[in-house]
C-alpha cells in the first residue's frame, strides 16, 4: 500500500532472567494473562543488537483484555542474561518506565499496596492526572495512570500499556521521530522543574524537563480499539549526564528492551523513515516475505531514536485466535482499517494463562 498508519502501542518488551517467574508476577499484579503468542526459537534477524550472533530465546506477548498494549516477556535460553550494572535513574537514556492504565487509580493503588511493598504514593502528573509508581522485583518501574477507557470489562481495576517514559539527551532532537513519523503530534504538556510523581524513583527529586506527547486524531486499524489512546513521555535530566541503559548489553537483556508500535503499510513507513533520517536498522522481511512467529506471522522492523532507544514496528499478517480448533485471521485479505470485533478477543480470553 502507498500509505501507512500507526494503530498504537502493541507492547513494551521486558527482558528477564526467569521467564515463568516474571510472567506469573505480571499476571498477579497487572493481569497480563491472555497469550497472543509464545515462541521458543532463535532470534536470527536481530544480529546488530545480539553481538552478531543468532540467539535462542523464549518469549511471549501477553495482554490484558481491558485494553492497552501488552508485555513482550523475553528471556535468553542459552546465554546468561546480563542485568544493568548500575542503578538506573530517572532520565537515563532508554525506556526507564512503562505506563499502565487504571480505571480507578486510588482503588488500584489500595489493591496493589495490600499485597506488595514496592508501591509508591499516590500523586499526579503535571497535567493533573492521578498516578503512582510500582517497582517490580527486578527494578523495573511502571507508572499507573488513570484512564477511564475499558475495551472489554472484566471487572478489573488495571489495564494494559498506554505509554512509556524515555530518557533523552536532547528532547528537541527526539520529538520529530515521534511527531512526524509515528503520529504523536500533540504536546499534552512541556514542563521543567521538580515533580512529586517522580519522587519514588531513583533521583526522582532532581530537576527535569518533561514533554508528554499524545495524538491529535484517533488511531485506526484492526487493533486500535484494543490499544486505546497512548502517550510517549520524553524526559531530560538537567542536573547530571544521563547514562545509556543498554550500553554494552544485548537487546533482550533485563530491562525495558523496546517500545513496539502496531503499523500498517510497512514499506510506505520505510520511505517516510528514510526521508526523515530514521532508517530501519533491522528488517525481518527484506524481500517482503512473511516472518513466522509460531502463532502469528508478520513483518517487523526497528528504528532508533537519537539516543539509540529501540522502537519496534510490527505489521501483522496472520493472528491465531484459537489453537484448537485452529482459528486464525489473515490480516492481508481484510480491510486493514477496520477494527476487529470484540468477539475475537473474547475467544482469545477463554483460555487465560494460569500458573499453578
Amino acid at each position: 500500500m502507498d500509505k501507512y498508519f500507526v494503530s498504537g502501542i502493541q507492547q513494551v518488551g521486558v527482558g528477564c532472567s526467569r521467564f515463568e517467574e516474571s510472567w506469573r508476577w505480571y499476571i498477579d499484579m497487572f493481569q497480563m494473562d491472555v497469550r497472543v503468542l509464545e515462541d521458543d526459537t532463535v532470534a536470527e534477524r536481530m544480529l546488530p543488537y545480539t553481538g552478531g550472533q543468532a540467539q535462542k530465546r523464549h518469549a511471549c506477548v501477553a495482554i490484558n483484555l481491558q485494553g492497552g498494549g501488552g508485555f513482550e516477556i523475553w528471556q535468553y535460553s542459552e546465554r546468561t542474561p546480563q542485568p544493568v550494572d548500575f542503578e538506573v535513574q530517572v532520565g537515563d537514556l532508554g525506556i526507564f518506565c512503562a505506563k499502565i492504565k487504571s480505571r480507578n487509580v486510588a482503588a488500584f493503588h489500595k489493591e496493589l499496596s495490600a499485597k506488595y511493598d514496592k508501591v509508591g504514593p499516590l500523586a499526579k502528573l503535571p497535567n493533573g492526572v492521578p498516578c503512582f509508581v510500582v517497582e517490580d522485583p527486578w527494578d523495573n518501574w511502571f507508572q499507573v495512570v488513570e484512564d477511564s477507557y475499558v475495551f472489554i470489562d472484566e471487572k478489573r481495576l488495571g489495564g494494559g500499556i498506554v505509554g512509556a517514559m524515555t530518557g533523552c539527551s536532547d528532547i528537541d532532537k527526539t520529538i520529530p521521530l515521534y511527531r512526524d513519523v509515528l503520529g504523536y503530534d500533540k504536546v499534552v504538556y512541556d514542563e521543567t522543574g521538580v515533580f512529586d510523581d517522580l519522587a519514588f524513583m531513583r533521583n526522582g527529586g532532581a530537576r527535569y524537563r518533561r514533554v508528554l506527547l499524545g495524538c491529535s486524531k484517533p488511531r485506526q486499524g484492526a487493533f486500535a480499539k484494543l490499544f486505546g489512546t497512548s502517550t510517549i513521555e520524553l524526559v531530560q535530566a538537567l542536573e547530571r549526564t544521563p547514562r545509556k541503559i543498554y550500553e554494552g548489553r544485548y537487546w533482550g537483556d533485563p530491562g525495558f528492551i523496546q517500545i513496539c508500535l502496531d503499523v500498517t503499510g510497512m514499506r510506505a513507513l520505510e520511505k517516510r523513515c528514510n526521508a526523515l533520517g530514521y532508517p530501519f536498522t533491522v528488517d525481518s522481511c527484506p524481500n517482503d516475505e512473511h516472518f513466522d512467529m509460531g502463532e502469528a506471522s508478520g513483518h517487523f522492523t526497528y528504528v532508533e531514536d537519537p539516543d539509540g532507544t529501540l522502537i519496534e514496528l510490527v505489521e501483522a499478517h496472520k493472528l491465531t485466535i484459537m489453537k484448537r480448533p485452529h482459528l486464525y485471521i489473515n490480516m492481508l485479505t481484510r480491510n486493514r482499517e477496520k477494527s476487529f470485533p470484540k468477539f475475537f478477543f473474547r475467544l482469545m480470553g477463554m483460555k487465560k494463562v494460569r500458573f499453578e
